[in-house]
C-alpha cells in the first residue's frame, strides 16, 4: 500500500503544472492534499475524482485559502470532516478516511510565519489538537497522520538550523510540541522510522526567494506520522524532486500489507 501526501498551494495550480500527470503514473492507493485553496465548484470533474481515484474534501470557508482532500482508490466506508472545533474547522484543516481498522488523515496544521496573530493562531491549534491526538493513539485502529504540519522537528530537518531558531517553523516551543507528540503520546514519524540519519533529501518545503530550490536550502516539514502497528510495516519512503507542482514535493511511503 503506498500512501502520499502533498501540500499542493492551490489545487488549480498544481494542476496547471501537472499534478494529474504524475499521479497516473505515481502508483498510490491513497494521496492526502493539503492547501487546497479552493472549493468544490472551483473544480473540474477530473479534480474531484481523478481516473480511478475517489475524491474527498474539507474546504475552508473563505475562498482561496487552506483546504484538505483525500484521493483514493477504494472507497472508504467513513469520511470524518474536521475536529468539531469551529473556527478550526472554518479553516479546513483536517478530513479522515477509514478503510476497515485504517484510518488516514490529511491535516494542515497553521503556518505562523505571517505575523504574530498567526503564530498565536498556530500555538492555539496545536494545544487543542494535542488532545485530539491522544484519543486517536488511543483508538485501537491502524492510523497514518499524512500533513503539512509546518513544524520542522530537528536540526536534521533543516538547512540552516541555527539561523532559523527564532523563526516559525523551528521556534523551541514548537519543536518541544512535537516532540511530546513522538515521545509522550508515542506516534512515529514513518522516514525519520526509516532514515535516521538521513538530511537533505528528506526535505519537502523550498522557500521560492532566492535559489532555495536549486541550492537544496530546505526543510522537512510534511510528514507521515503513524501509529506504531503500521509504522512498524512501512518499507520505503521518498520525496519526488523530479518536477514541481507547488513549493512543496510528494512525500511516498511504502507499507506491507496487514501482518
Amino acid at each position: 500500500m503506498r500512501i502520499v501526501t502533498l501540500n499542493l498551494n492551490g489545487i488549480r495550480s498544481a494542476v496547471k503544472k501537472g499534478v494529474l500527470d504524475w499521479l497516473a503514473n505515481a502508483e498510490a492507493d491513497v494521496v492526502c492534499l493539503q492547501e487546497l485553496k479552493a472549493q468544490t465548484a472551483d473544480l473540474s470533474a477530473e479534480m474531484l475524482n481523478p481516473p480511478g481515484y475517489f475524491g474527498y474534501f474539507h474546504y475552508a470557508e473563505k475562498k482561496g485559502y487552506s483546504g484538505v482532500g483525500i484521493w483514493s482508490r477504494r472507497q472508504p466506508e467513513h469520511i470524518v470532516e474536521g475536529l468539531g472545533i469551529p473556527d478550526i474547522d472554518a479553516e479546513g484543516r483536517y478530513i479522515e478516511a477509514r478503510f476497515g481498522d485504517l484510518s488516514v488523515v490529511s491535516v494542515y496544521l497553521p503556518s505562523g510565519s505571517s505575523g504574530e496573530h498567526r503564530q498565536v493562531a498556530k500555538f492555539a491549534f496545536m494545544a487543542r489538537f494535542y488532545p485530539h491526538l491522544e484519543a486517536l493513539a488511543l483508538a485501537g485502529r491502524d492510523v497514518v497522520l499524512c500533513g503539512d504540519w509546518n513544524i520542522a522537528h530537528t536540526a536534521k530537518d533543516i538547512k540552516n538550523a541555527k539561523a532559523n531558531q527564532k523563526h516559525s517553523g523551528f521556534l523551541p516551543e514548537e519543536r518541544a510540541w512535537i516532540d511530546a507528540v513522538f515521545n509522550k503520546i508515542g506516534w512515529l514519524d514513518v522516514y525519520r522510522h526509516l532514515y535516521p540519519d538521513a538530511e537533505g533529501e528528506g526535505y519537502t518545503w523550498w522557500s521560492n526567494r532566492g535559489q532555495a530550490w536549486a541550492k537544496n536550502v530546505g526543510w522537512r516539514i510534511d510528514y507521515q506520522i503513524a501509529s506504531p502497528g503500521i509504522a512498524a510495516r512501512a518499507t520505503a519512503a521518498s520525496v519526488y524532486k523530479a518536477e514541481r507542482f507547488s513549493d512543496h514535493a510528494p512525500l511516498s511511503v511504502d507499507y506491507d500489507a496487514a501482518r
